[in-house]
């Protein structure tokens, strides 16, 4: 096939890169979150709950930025 048709299967090259940087910046400020939470003075019910979603939440963001990795590793050995 021509080098346009095969373009279009893939997940372009500056959605993936945006994706990415995404990811990348949500996983940072979980971080910064789940820090500030660790160090917290209190751990009362609320505080363990949020620390329980953001570390889940932060979890998400890993697993989407794995399969988006292999995404790209995908359309790598099809190319």
């Amino acid at each position: 096939m021509n080098k346009n048709h095969d373009a279009s299967d893939g997940i372009d090259d500056a959605l993936i890169a945006e994706a990415t940087a995404q990811l990348n910046q949500e996983i940072k400020v979980l971080d910064t979150w789940l820090a500030e939470l660790a160090h917290a003075a209190t751990s009362d019910e609320e505080s363990m709950a949020a620390y329980q979603s953001y570390t889940d939440m932060r979890a998400s963001r890993c697993e989407m930025l794995s399969s988006l990795a292999n995404q790209i590793k995908g359309d790598g050995q099809s190319a």
